[in-house]
């Protein structure tokens, strides 16, 4: 991994939920298969970036690897990346038990992904870049249009809260409180962590940031507070 200054934003620094225990990956893991319709998800990718079996797919913040292992089926390779070594070993023997040998893993995230191969054909990443501060997205997107091949397409989902919100206490005391009565109180405490420790940023600005590194906004998907952006190179 390059040596970076001093100065230089530690993105393996634990905020939020502790994902260097194993017992709370594998909690992670099953929540996921319980709360994602993954095939579902990873089609609805893949014919958003029209993924081909001769691309190559960068993954940031691959989680438990469930959506690199899906779209592995469609493309020539992945590269699946997080921050949590936890995370990446439990992708991997995952991976192995189901004898896919189209994935890459490495333990890095945005800033440290020691890009030096082809440009990738799409970029994608989930519930990942409300890790970094406003000034280090801005980085992490300059870096993720940098591997785009020219027309290259990049998948961003994540916390993005709408900026026409009047009374801010009362939005996400609602949000807590449906969350609650739909899926439960652990999820509802992680979305408390969420707000109170992690970098979720405001619509206006996330959208800034993409359109200021160069990306073209395709199309904007926002469910309350989950947004979805499709962007080209």
């Amino acid at each position: 991994m390059s040596q970076h200054p001093r100065w230089y934003y530690n993105e393996f620094k634990q905020t939020g939920i502790d994902y260097t225990d194993l017992k709370e990956v594998q909690a992670y893991d099953l929540r996921m298969q319980k709360l994602r319709d993954i095939e579902n998800e990873a089609n609805s990718i893949r014919k958003l970036l029209n993924i081909k079996n001769t691309d190559a797919v960068l993954e940031i913040g691959t989680g438990t690897g469930e959506l690199a292992l899906k779209l592995s089926a469609h493309c020539r390779k992945v590269v699946a990346i997080d921050v949590s070594r936890t995370m990446i070993n439990f992708a991997k023997v995952k991976a192995e038990n189901q004898k896919e040998a189209k994935i890459q893993f490495h333990n890095a995230g945005f800033l440290t992904y020691d890009y030096c191969d082809e440009p990738f054909d799409a970029v994608v990443t989930q519930l990942a870049l409300h890790h970094l501060p406003d000034y280090w997205k801005m980085m992490a997107l300059r870096r993720v249009y940098r591997m785009l091949k020219e027309g290259g397409k990049f998948y961003l989902r994540d916390v993005v809260f709408p900026s026409m919100i009047q009374d801010y206490d009362s939005y996400f005391d609602e949000i807590v409180t449906q969350l609650k009565k739909s899926v439960g109180n652990e999820i509802a405490k992680e979305t408390e962590t969420h707000i109170r420790e992690e970098f979720s940023t405001l619509d206006w600005i996330m959208e800034g940031l993409l359109k200021s590194v160069g990306f073209h906004i395709e199309s904007v998907k926002s469910d309350g507070f989950m947004a979805c952006y499709l962007c080209k190179k």
